[in-house]
């Protein structure tokens, strides 16, 4: 494993990085926000030991996007999206640490070229860019209709230097059949990327952008995905867990990117934070109390 522990400041480390900060020297006379300070010591987190496959469990503000971001931050990782910052946050995490594990032969390894950070916000950019970039191609292929109609049935090109050329060997193509309206026009406008659906293009995005021998932090990477992509994802990331060379970090409450097999979850809704097996956790036991429920239904 490339990321094998992650510590926190403990509180009175918190307490040094505000007094640090309120100092007249520091340029910040006061503080509006202080986090990411009194998040986790208050639930007694200052060490996370990592396996190939670790996920952050919690609600909406119990701190997993954070911990995803201040490791991202303390080992330098790649990021396109921006995320929620303040004051504080830089300073927290030069104040964290890590230890990176050992090969087979008990050399230090170190972060990979290429480790990133993967938030919803840079699945939504991709899809967004995806539409984009089709829909100037489109516009472009209604320019490259007429152009090719004026090169087929408009006057003959007359050579007359070598900038002619071009011109006049795509009229002659055109008109011996050796270069089709399609083939002009993905010369011409370029191709357009298949757009599927919004979870299917998420997926799509996953395959495309994870590589090999690589650590990646994954924020709510489920999301617009349906259940059944949620689950192609999880066999996605178990198999590059497993036989690709790849660490993940994910925080997620997805019960399918839960139940990855290894996987070491962190309960960040408990106090202190423990480690649980998924079945476990509130959010997996809801969706088993419903479908039990109605299990009647299923049986019929």
């Amino acid at each position: 494993m490339y990321l094998e522990t992650f510590t926190l400041p403990i509180e009175k480390e918190e307490a040094l990085i505000e007094a640090r900060m309120r100092e007249n020297d520091s340029g910040y006379g006061y503080i509006d926000n202080i986090y990411p300070c009194e998040i986790f010591n208050h639930k007694a987190l200052s060490e996370i030991g990592f396996a190939r496959v670790t996920i952050f469990y919690g609600g909406n503000g119990s701190g997993k996007s954070t911990l995803l971001n201040l490791i991202a931050a303390k080992l330098g990782l790649n990021r396109g999206a921006p995320f929620n910052s303040s004051e504080l946050f830089d300073a927290y995490a030069q104040s964290c640490g890590y230890a990176c594990g050992t090969d087979d032969e008990g050399f230090p390894l170190r972060i990979p070229n290429g480790s990133r950070i993967i938030t919803s916000d840079d699945v939504f950019d991709y899809m967004l860019a995806v539409r984009t970039n089709n829909e100037e191609i489109a516009d472009t292929v209604e320019r490259g209709k007429a152009e090719y109609a004026r090169i087929k049935f408009g006057e003959n090109v007359v050579l007359h230097s070598m900038e002619d050329y071009e011109a006049l060997r795509q009229q002659v193509q055109a008109r011996r059949k050796t270069l089709s309206r399609r083939m002009f026009l993905r010369k011409f406008a370029g191709t357009e990327v298949k757009l599927s659906s919004n979870g299917e293009t998420a997926y799509e995005f996953f395959e495309e952008k994870l590589k090999n021998d690589t650590l990646y932090c994954l924020d709510e990477p489920e999301n617009s995905m349906s259940p059944k992509t949620q689950l192609a994802l999880m066999q996605l990331l178990e198999k590059m867990a497993r036989y690709c060379g790849c660490q993940f970090v994910i925080a997620t409450h997805s019960p399918f990117l839960l139940a990855m097999s290894g996987a070491r979850i962190y309960d960040l809704d408990a106090s202190p934070v423990t480690i649980k097996n998924w079945w476990e956790l509130e959010n997996t036991r809801i969706y088993y109390q419903f479908f039990d429920k109605y299990r009647h239904l299923f049986e019929e």
